[in-house]
Order: C-alpha cells, then structure tokens, then sequence
C-alpha cells in the first residue's frame, strides 16, 4: 500500500537519492568491469583526459547539470548515458519499494535490479556478460529464499535447468545460436526466480526482442539479417517484470484456465 503522507513523502525521497548514488557507482561497474579495471581502487576519472574527478563533481544527476554535462578539466563531453542510468537506478529504487514496501526483500530486490542494470548495459556495449555479475546473483538468490521463506529447492533447481540445458545443447546443432554468457544468466535466474517465473522471463525477453529486432530492421535500409544482437538486456528486462510482477501475471494467465 502507498502512502503519501509526508514522513513517508521524505522516506520515498531517501530511497530515490540512495538509488541515483548506487547508479553512479553502476556507471563505474559498467566501464571499469570489460575493461579489466578494478572497481575497488583509484578515484574515478575523465575516461577522456584521465584526470580524476573531484568530489563536488560527482553529485548524481546535479553535477552533469551543473556542468553542462562536459568535462571541468578538459570539456570533453559527457555522454548522457550516465545520468540516464543515475535516474534509472534511482527509479528502480524507488518503484520497489512502491510495490514491495520497506522490507529486507526490497533491499536484496533492488540489489538483483542493480546487477541486472550492469549486465543490460555491458552485454549492449560488448556482447559480453561478465562471469562475476552473473555469480553475484546467486547469493542473492539464496537471500530472496530466506528473507520471502520461499524454499522451494526443485522449483529453483529445475528453473536454473529448464532453459539454460537446452539453450546450451543447441549448441551443437546451431552454431553460436545463444552466447555462453546468456545461458549462464537464464540459470543463474532460474535458481533465483524458479522454473514458473523464468519461463515468463524467456516469454517476455523473445517477444521484446522479436519486436525490436523488426522494428531495427524496417527501420535501417541495410538488414540486420544474420547479425548478432545482445539478448541479455532482454532476458535482464523480462527477469525484473517476472520478479516484480510475475505472481499477478502467472495467475491473471492461468485465470483463463481454472
């Protein structure tokens, strides 16, 4: 249940600040990890003139503003990519906790959100899905299981297998036909969301992916045909709608049947 009154106005208002500073470190996360650049150490910097950036510099959001969205050192334009993903993160904070309430599964949920974000944009950019983001949602999963009680142990076992087994043995008939790192993903996702729910991610992900791929197509003069494009955005985007909304899907689906 939402509540507007203003305690609660302030608290939404935390929430959505601590979301834009966890998506600027995401900003970081998704530069520093392809490039083999630990996230851990040095300041950030300009990836244009190397200089790194002051603290006033990297207020979320404001500082892009503020600066009119270049480089104080060397104006070197910044893309607005970063801002963009500030406020996404923001806004995935916020929307969970809108839906879910102030509760330790919002927390561990807005942590699987965040990762998923990482991965969207690193596989858009590289057509590659770090083995360490996928690992990280593991634990999480595990967390999830603890913190709803849901301990349905073969509904997440069958659900890291009932996609990725497959995807992985149509590598033998159709060469490349799915990116290894996509596989990895559908069974990391699968333990954590169970067979039910991953089989709504694989629905939704096609269907957005088929959408846009022949909207790219009619829209270019060149076709795409053969092309590879990043299916994990896709798979990321449909685990969120599965993991926020799939109970209200799943039974407004089988509403039809009962």
């Amino acid at each position: 249940m939402i509540i507007f009154d203003l305690q609660f106005l302030s608290l939404y208002l935390l929430v959505f600040v601590f979301g834009l500073v966890i998506g600027s470190f995401l900003n970081v996360v998704i530069y520093r990890v392809p490039n083999n650049i630990s996230i851990s150490k040095g300041r950030s910097y300009c990836p244009k003139c190397n200089h790194k950036i002051q603290n006033r510099d990297l207020i979320p959001v404001l500082s892009y503003l503020i600066l009119g969205g270049k480089c104080r050192h060397c104006k070197g334009k910044i893309s607005l990519r970063y801002p963009i993903i500030e406020l996404t993160t923001g806004l995935l904070a916020l929307g969970i906790v809108l839906i879910k309430g102030i509760f330790l599964e919002a927390l561990i949920l807005f942590a699987i959100g965040a990762i998923l974000l990482a991965i969207t944009m690193i596989d858009w950019d590289t057509m590659t899905i770090p083995n360490s983001l996928i690992i990280a949602l593991v634990p999480l999963a595990i967390l999830l299981a603890w913190a709803t009680g849901d301990w349905n142990i073969w509904g997440r076992i069958i659900g890291a297998l009932v996609i990725s087994v497959p995807m992985y043995i149509s590598l033998y008939f159709i060469e490349e036909s799915f990116g290894g790192g996509d596989i990895k993903l559908f069974a990391a996702l699968g333990l954590l969301l169970g067979w039910e729910k991953i089989l709504l991610t694989l629905i939704i992900a096609s269907v957005i992916a088929a959408i846009i791929g022949i909207t790219m197509t009619k829209s270019k003069k060149e076709s795409i045909k053969g092309k590879h494009i990043p299916f994990g955005p896709y798979i990321c985007f449909g685990a969120m709608i599965a993991i926020l909304f799939g109970d209200a899907i799943l039974s407004w689906y089988l509403g039809f049947y009962i």
